[in-house]
């Protein structure tokens, strides 16, 4: 078994009060799971990590691993070698959030407009029953963990280079 089939990528998004919407985790060539409220539980998480040695996130050290910490009581920092893109993006000099990054690096996405602030708009409106919201939102959330592994081998062929 390879590094890259013991990897995984994770995003998370949640509502305007923080709490886990969803917990996207991206394994490339075998699986993408999207954990969708209330099956966002620690046991269904781990279950989806099963296998998974290496983590891979964009500011998941300072976002998405602490809310996962703080809301599932599961701490991923200290079970996975966790990789944080954001951090290697900015050792290339790519500054900014991940949407400007791929911009920059020319990395597509459908969902191109959808943020963070309205993922937790979408969200919000999926609860007051608009399913289309739901769909957009999981689309969004499904380009960003499967953009991941994109933007990591376009910063590692960078990495190579220089």
């Amino acid at each position: 078994m390879n590094l890259r089939s013991r990897t995984a990528y994770l995003d998370i998004e949640t509502s305007f009060s923080r709490s886990i919407t969803i917990i996207g985790i991206h394994r490339p060539g075998q699986s993408t799971v999207q954990l969708v409220r209330p099956e966002t539980t620690r046991e269904k998480t781990l279950a989806a990590l099963e296998g998974v040695d290496r983590l891979v996130t964009f500011n998941g050290a300072c976002f998405d691993l602490p809310v996962i910490r703080n809301e599932l009581g599961v701490d991923l920092k200290t079970r996975f070698d966790h990789f944080d893109l954001r951090y290697a993006c900015a050792r290339q000099g790519l500054k900014g959030g991940l949407k400007k990054i791929e911009v920059l690096l020319g990395i597509d996405r459908d969902t191109e407009g959808v943020d963070g602030w309205a993922a937790m708009r979408l969200w919000e409106e999926w609860t007051q029953g608009r399913k289309e919201s739901l769909e957009l939102l999981l689309r969004y959330n499904r380009e960003d963990i499967e953009n991941l592994p994109v933007l990591e081998a376009r910063i590692s062929k960078q990495s190579a280079a220089t």
